[in-house]
């Protein structure tokens, strides 16, 4: 049998489109015009088919990777009935992709000539539908409008498509909004002012997986560009309760806005219609994650009731209670900040769902400080201040190595060891508590991890961290050692496994063998999952620590 190079066929005007999903694997049987892989563009999302059916040998793109015309997706191991020339076949007879597309014109009209003026927009040819639902509303009046510019999103059961404005100017009047319907030659809206007549309108669709089957039958005729659009598709719209093929429920220009921002949408909460997942979506997610309080789909799902005072009948417990304050006095009733509210569910889950122990100890930092000090001075000049937390975070990847239990999250029935070190911070701002997270910690001196810390420590006081700043950490350090205090027992930071609470070091008198003598000490409390780590391997986490901590030495071992 022949390998065969399956290819990326005519797409039509994109040059470069992103893989979002990959829908096959090596080893996998496939036929002819079997999807094998959905690619995006800033406007329209598509699946990739295969030219020819047999076993895949080798996958030769990934998630994130830019093809275009011509890229091989994939080497297959064709079976004999399978066409010999499938892959050289000329681009005339090449399989139409199955897309939801923004549909194009092969020769486009030009654009007639400025006209001043209101003018109205009406719903263009969207092929067959009929009533199709607004679902998402992307402008509002007042908002300069851009010829193609998205007007709106609708929705009928089998697909999904952007209404592009076909002229430019500004919204005076929108006659649409979320949940009407809407058919062919519908009122959109209205705009002022000097407004330029596009080409017929391009529109964004995403129809049902059936429409394939017509489309290996079609004639090899050129079909008008919103009827290809409709009939060349076939990544499935929304369906509650049914599958999705892995691609979150939101238009393609939401998905972009979503990718410029780091943001995963699979982890995003929709509230649009039939959960849709709106930029308003995108935008909240990105302020909880700078928060350090973002919640998932199914911890927002699972999640007990808010730690304000829900009424805690998830847990079967009798409900929270409810008194009347101002009987007993004076109140001053104020609302929590937004990151509170937001961080409450998250910390009430996390101490919940987690069977925390906290093992208490002292590190003899004696020797380290002085070391520290030291270093300050010789390096006054460059304006890089080293903490003793820096050197914390250098001995806990050093602990971490030794004991990677603790760099590791449950996955179900399964434990994932991390091979990474990221470690995040706690710090204190005017916003609430944020948690930045300095990377790869284990390649990086203390210099260089003071200098990250004070930056990220910067950007989170200014409110200005980015969502990638906030994520991806292995462990998590919680340092009120500039406050005060002995002991506490930090919130494990799910999905990790532990955390450790540092306080303010204290000279205390320490027993030497011969005489009591004065001894810098620094208290840690480590918060551990006991569904993973055991008493005994947190014992020997913080000895070791303390042992890195009292000579730094070690941590070269």
């Amino acid at each position: 049998m022949a390998l065969v190079e399956v290819q990326v066929p005519d797409i039509g005007d994109f040059d470069e489109v992103t893989v979002i999903e990959l829908m096959v694997k090596v080893g996998d049987t496939v036929k002819a015009e079997q999807s094998l892989i959905t690619v995006e563009s800033d406007k329209a999302s598509m699946e990739i088919p295969s030219s020819t059916a047999g076993v895949v040998k080798e996958m030769r793109v990934a998630l994130g990777d830019k093809v275009k015309q011509g890229s091989v997706v994939l080497v297959v191991e064709a079976v004999a009935a399978a066409p010999a020339a499938a892959s050289a076949a000329p681009s005339s007879t090449s399989p139409s992709p199955v897309i939801a597309s923004e549909a194009r014109q092969t020769n486009p009209a030009p654009a007639a000539p400025a006209a001043s003026g209101p003018v109205q927009v009406h719903v263009p040819d969207i092929g067959d539908f009929k009533d199709v639902a607004v679902i998402e509303v992307m402008v509002k009046p007042g908002d300069t409008i851009k010829i193609e510019q998205s007007l709106i999103t609708v929705e009928s059961d089998k697909a999904s498509m952007e209404i592009p404005s076909s002229h430019a100017g500004v919204l005076k009047e929108l006659k649409v909004k979320v949940g009407d319907t809407v058919n062919i030659g519908d009122l959109l809206a209205i705009l002022e002012g000097t407004v330029t007549v596009a080409a017929p309108v391009a529109v964004a669709v995403a129809a049902a997986p059936a429409a394939s089957a017509a489309v290996a039958s079609a004639p090899a005729a050129a079909p008008t560009p919103v009827a290809a659009a409709v009939a060349a598709v076939a990544a499935p719209a929304h369906a509650p309760g049914g599958t999705t093929l892995g691609l979150p429920h939101a238009s393609p220009s939401v998905r972009k806005f979503a990718r410029e921002l780091g943001v995963p949408l699979a982890e995003v909460i929709g509230s649009g219609l039939k959960g849709r997942i709106t930029e308003a979506d995108v935008q909240a997610f990105t302020q909880a994650v700078m928060s350090g309080a973002a919640q998932t789909k199914a911890q927002a799902a699972k999640a007990p009731a808010q730690a304000s005072g829900g009424g805690g009948s998830e847990l079967g417990l009798i409900p929270w209670p409810k008194v009347d304050f101002a009987k007993f006095g004076p109140i001053e009733r104020k609302e929590m900040g937004r990151i509170k509210k937001i961080s409450g569910a998250n910390l009430l889950r996390n101490a919940i769902m987690i069977p925390a122990v906290t093992n208490h100890d002292d590190a003899d930092i004696t020797d380290l400080e002085a070391f520290r000090v030291s270093t300050n001075k010789e390096n006054e000049k460059s304006g890089v201040k080293v903490t003793m937390l820096a050197f914390l975070i250098k001995a806990c990847v050093a602990a971490l190595k030794k004991y990677p239990e603790f760099n590791s999250s449950l996955d179900g029935d399964a434990l994932v060891y991390k091979n990474y070190w990221h470690i995040g911070f706690a710090a204190d701002t005017p916003n609430g508590l944020m948690v930045p997270v300095i990377r790869d910690c284990d390649k990086k001196g203390v210099l260089q991890i003071s200098q990250e810390m004070g930056e990220l420590a910067k950007k989170a006081r200014d409110g200005k961290l980015g969502p990638a700043e906030m994520t991806g950490a292995t462990f998590t350090i919680s340092s009120l050692g500039g406050i005060g205090g002995k002991y506490f027992t930090p919130i494990i930071n799910a999905p990790e496994v532990a955390i450790l609470g540092v306080c303010k070091s204290t000279m205390e008198p320490v027993w030497d063998g011969k005489q009591f003598v004065p001894r810098l000490m620094l208290p840690l409390s480590l918060t551990w999952d006991h569904r993973v780590i055991d008493g005994a391997a947190a014992a020997r986490f913080n000895a070791f620590l303390g042992q890195i901590l009292s000579d730094f030495r070690r941590v070269l071992l």
